[in-house]
């Protein structure tokens, strides 16, 4: 198997930034230290020559990134039943349900959606690595919703090039915790990793990346309202940070106060009505409902909906039917 070759030329407004953490925001889908590897082994060249990780980089220099073939997974195909809702020979679309994690990781190397793609497909994009194989974008393990999966390499590039530009179509529904004061309106608000929870990330202008969120105020509640959300950017955990942000959290979102610290910021007549809706949900309210893209291979233009899971469906039925 050959070995898919890129070529990226330096923007004048990266000069001077190292080469593993410029390509990192490339949408290359590698990780930095995968990067890193990838440049000690002779694997990535500036102008045609090797290079250190931490080279700073100038501008119209020209980098070319050759990705090796994947390495014989260990990861193990299992027989999980998948949600497909469009499949051809270069991509597919899945409906991942809630409680689902995408790809291997430490201490989770069964029942993620790698091993059910692995057991379903004779060949996935390998540009995501051993652990990633096929894996364009991701969602958090207690987010439902739509994932575009590449089956080749040329795929998973041309999908995450619409990542990087802003053309890949990301369209969330959520329940949020209280009322908005505005009925649409964007947030936009940079997002890094937190510096009290490793685990977490937070809004902050601390080694943070630009963070842009669109939302609209479909229906509202007593106890919050249902949102339709528009990524245009892709940070980790980002639709929750930013609503959490705001001030109003994902409704039975554990890591970012939609459960215990909403409840406790309630009258006591709310919060046994509050605490009746999250005892229906068991994780955020968050659902990636809506996906577009261009077929890497046709050119055309395809869109996707994923219809309301139960648990949201029967929350959204609660609010509907008490009145605070």
């Amino acid at each position: 198997m050959s070995s898919p070759q890129f070529e990226i030329l330096v923007p004048k407004d990266k000069e001077g930034t190292r080469l593993d953490l410029f390509l990192s925001t490339q949408n290359l889908d590698l990780t930095r230290s995968r990067i890193q590897k990838l440049i000690e082994s002779g694997k990535i060249l500036v102008n045609g020559s090797t290079a250190k990780p931490s080279h700073k980089i100038k501008a119209g220099e020209k980098i070319t990134v050759e990705i090796p073939p994947p390495q014989e997974s260990k990861i193990l195909p299992e027989n999980i039943r998948l949600d497909i809702i469009y499949e051809d020979n270069d991509l597919l679309v899945v409906n991942k349900p809630a409680g689902m994690v995408v790809h291997p990781a430490v201490g989770n190397y069964s029942g993620t959606l790698v091993n059910a793609l692995l057991y379903h497909c004779k060949n996935l994009s390998g540009i995501g690595g051993v652990l990633r194989p096929g894996i364009v974008h991701r969602l958090d393990k207690g987010t439902s919703g739509l994932l575009v999966v590449a089956k080749n390499d040329l795929t998973h590039v041309k999908l995450s090039e619409q990542l990087k530009d802003k053309s890949l179509y990301r369209e969330y529904v959520a329940i949020i915790c209280g009322n908005l004061s505005k009925k649409s309106g964007s947030i936009q608000a940079p997002i890094g990793r937190s510096l009290k929870d490793r685990k977490k990330m937070t809004v902050t202008k601390v080694k943070s990346r630009e963070a842009w969120t669109e939302f609209k105020v479909l229906k509202s509640f007593g106890l919050g309202d249902l949102l339709q959300l528009k990524l245009k950017t892709g940070r980790t955990h980002q639709i929750r940070v930013h609503l959490a942000y705001l001030g109003h959290s994902v409704l039975g979102d554990p890591e970012y106060g939609g459960r215990a610290k909403w409840l406790s910021s309630l009258s006591v007549n709310k919060r046994k009505v509050a605490q009746e809706a999250l005892n229906l949900i068991n994780r955020q309210a968050l659902h990636a409902f809506k996906i577009g893209f261009i077929h890497p291979r046709t050119g055309k233009y395809l869109e996707f909906q994923a219809p309301l899971p139960l648990d949201i469906s029967q929350v959204l039925d609660f609010l509907k039917s008490y009145e605070i």
